[in-house]
């Protein structure tokens, strides 16, 4: 076999179509073998390889022989000194950082590791378009590749729970309907199932546990010796054409090689104190903020640049169209100035090839001061848990919650003032915590199937039953639930923000109360797709909220309301009413026991533009809102200009009366346009 000396850059093993490019970062190896094997599972390599050329602490040889398909893996010789931190063995093979695809799974029962893969990167994109949808008319749906179609019956058996499955007809058609802009994988880099959870027979699930930065996970293949790139690229194809952009939940806090006692895969056998956060007082542990058993160190330029190559690498050449970073604080970690997290992330958001993403960021580590919820700079959107907890708990009927909800269901000035409304990823549900039908069927979590004893999951569900815990045959509960899964889903889509819906949501998904399905690959966390009659009318309900705001510009503004007469006409654009009809005052406010209040968004009160510049009229809107146990009359408030208010959605049959108010029934919503005319 032909060794040439090759290049230290692009890092990875590259075909250039004449041999395929190995170099492979490394300050602290004394020597490097690349090892060839004829297949995944092949117990010794068919040939090994020295690398020979080091430059920069990159170790780099073209092999002319190589060629797309071949699987490799890397034996990294150095210091093994865990006490202080330095932990080469070249006893164990381990995965290219910058691998484009794995192949193999790690078998813990015979210590067989996965290896990498060379891919041809060559794919007709054809005239490839990314929708660049607006902040102001995106939706978004955070889904699992496989959850989504692995029981799906419109979807080719072959394709069930696969990127290709994904981009079928049947689900790309559910996802326009219900008005999705965005679908928001979990994570769909290739991941590992931990060694404990194995034993248990269980699987990591949602994925949140990566094995390589640049491979999209071959469990959604149909193969793994290189199926998963194509596969993944015509998904994301397939999507654009529908005007859906693709975004990925990316893991860059922590590897899947956990603490110190983890298995060595990759990174920690390559040069483990450059890669990983080390603890100063025992160099043999690592620092972590995400609970995971360890933390990469961005500190050092080459694992930033690792980070900052894998971002470039799924919107250039994967055409991701953003990302949004699971635990984002933990990444900033040693980059704070002041209260601020800008340092870092503007090192993210200047990239040129990522100026046009979307950018999202869960903002909360388990590290000191980890919850920075409206921290982030201009330009990123976080995901936002006061949202979450705001609105379950108005609608559960917690006390106190008026003055909170007021500000959820206008964009949360209260923690983006310094930016747009558009900074909110608004959700009442995500993967993590009960699915929206056990929100209001469970008061207790029920994770006994976990492994855990029931210790694991949120205790903070903020949820109701409805008088019984659990799957019931009595009526009344059945429909008190259904109702409030629709407030739900109505309060969402009417709260200024980016709305994001968790999958099954509006088919009622359920887990059997289970609130951390992470490590179920099973039916108890995939989309059941055989609706029943109350599941039919729940998703056509979601398809109408969705629609509504979709249709009204004054339901996306782009900017706060000021709760001032707008300037072209004579109404404020947002005003607060009681049930009465009039505003409420300061003392209002105070009311700890206040659960009624309607929102009266003005038609003028829009700042949306169409494709000309411009602004796209609007009507105004009246939200009813009773939380209340009772039914309550709100009296409609006088308008300037002659006209009448037409009911646009009630969650419970509000009723107009000829006196001029609006009865609304307990536990539920109206929305009201107001019609200019006699």
């Amino acid at each position: 076999m032909r060794i040439l000396d090759g290049r230290p850059h692009p890092l990875g093993a590259t075909w250039t179509g004449e041999g395929t490019q190995f170099a492979l970062f490394s300050e602290v190896a004394t020597r490097v073998e690349l090892c060839l094997f004829d297949a995944p599972t092949a117990a010794e390599p068919r040939a090994r390889v020295e690398l020979r050329e080091r430059t920069d602490s990159v170790w780099h040889a073209l092999l002319p022989e190589v060629r797309p398909g071949q699987i490799y893996a890397y034996r990294v010789h150095g210091p093994f000194a865990p006490e202080r931190g330095e932990r080469c063995d070249p006893s164990k093979l381990l995965v290219d950082p910058y691998a484009r695809a794995i192949a193999g799974r790690l078998s813990w029962s015979d210590a067989q590791a996965p290896r990498a893969l060379v891919v041809d990167p060559a794919f007709d994109w054809e005239d490839d378009r990314r929708p660049h949808t607006p902040w102001s008319r995106t939706v978004v749906y955070e889904c699992s590749v496989k959850g989504m179609t692995a029981r799906h019956p419109g979807v080719a058996p072959a394709l069930r729970g696969s990127y290709l499955g994904l981009a079928s007809e049947p689900v790309i058609e559910h996802l326009l309907a219900l008005g999705v802009t965005a679908v928001e994988l979990l994570p769909v880099h290739h991941c590992v199932t931990e060694e404990r959870l194995a034993r248990l027979g269980l699987t990591n699930y949602w994925g949140y546990n990566t094995l390589g930065f640049f491979a999209p996970d071959a469990r959604f293949a149909t193969g793994d010796r290189g199926e998963q790139v194509r596969e993944f690229k015509t998904m994301v194809k397939a999507l654009h054409r529908a005007g859906i952009e693709v975004l990925l939940d990316v893991v860059y806090n922590h590897t899947c090689e956990g603490d110190h006692t983890g298995p060595t895969l990759s990174w920690r056998g390559i040069d483990n104190a450059a890669y990983y956060r080390l603890d100063p007082a025992r160099p043999s542990e690592y620092l972590d903020f995400s609970g995971c058993g360890n933390a990469l160190n961005l500190l050092h330029p080459r694992t930033l640049r690792l980070v900052l190559d894998s971002l470039r690498y799924w919107a250039e050449e994967m055409h991701v169209d953003g990302f949004r970073f699971d635990l984002a604080p933990a990444l900033a970690r040693g980059f704070e100035e002041g209260d601020r997290l800008e340092r870092f992330f503007a090192l993210i958001q200047q990239d040129p090839t990522l100026a046009g993403s979307k950018l999202i960021a869960e903002p909360w580590d388990l590290g000191e001061n980890g919850y920075r919820l409206g921290h982030f700079p201009a330009g990123w959107a976080e995901w936002n848990g006061k949202y979450r907890d705001t609105v379950r708990r108005f609608w559960r009927g917690d006390s106190g919650r008026a003055g909170k909800i007021a500000s959820r269901l206008s964009g949360s000035e209260d923690v983006y003032g310094r930016r747009t409304p558009h900074a909110s990823v608004n959700f009442v549900t995500c993967h993590d915590g009960f699915t929206l039908r056990d929100l209001v069927s469970y008061e207790q979590k029920h994770n006994q199937a976990n492994g855990e004893e029931n210790r694991d999951g949120s205790d903070a569900n903020w949820s109701w039953n409805g008088g019984e815990e659990g799957e019931t045959e009595d009526d009344d509960v059945q429909t008190l639930r259904a109702r409030m899964q629709r407030n739900f889903l109505a309060t969402l889509a009417f709260s200024q923000g980016i709305p994001m819906l968790s999958h099954g949501d509006e088919i009622g998904r359920t887990q059997l109360g289970n609130n951390n399905g992470y490590c179920h690959d099973s039916p108890l966390t995939w989309l059941d797709w055989e609706l029943d009659q109350p599941r039919r009318d729940l998703l056509a309900f979601a398809r109408r909220v969705f629609a509504l705001r979709r249709a009204h510009p004054v339901l996306r503004r782009r900017s706060f309301f000021s709760g001032r007469p707008i300037e072209t006409g004579r109404a404020k654009d947002l005003v607060w009413l009681r049930p009465d009809g009039a505003e409420l005052g300061a003392e209002d406010w105070q009311d700890p026991e206040i659960r009624r209040l309607g929102m009266l968004i003005s038609g003028e009160a829009h700042d949306e533009r169409d494709e000309t510049g411009r602004p796209v009229e609007g009507e105004s809107l009246l939200l009813l809102f009773n939380a209340a146990g009772v039914d309550c009359y709100f009296r409609l408030p006088a308008m300037p200009i002659p006209g009448r208010f037409e009911p646009l959605l009630t969650t419970a049959g509000a009723e107009l009366r000829p006196e001029g108010s609006v009865l609304v029934p307990a536990r539920s919503l109206a929305l009201l346009a107001y019609r200019s005319g006699a």
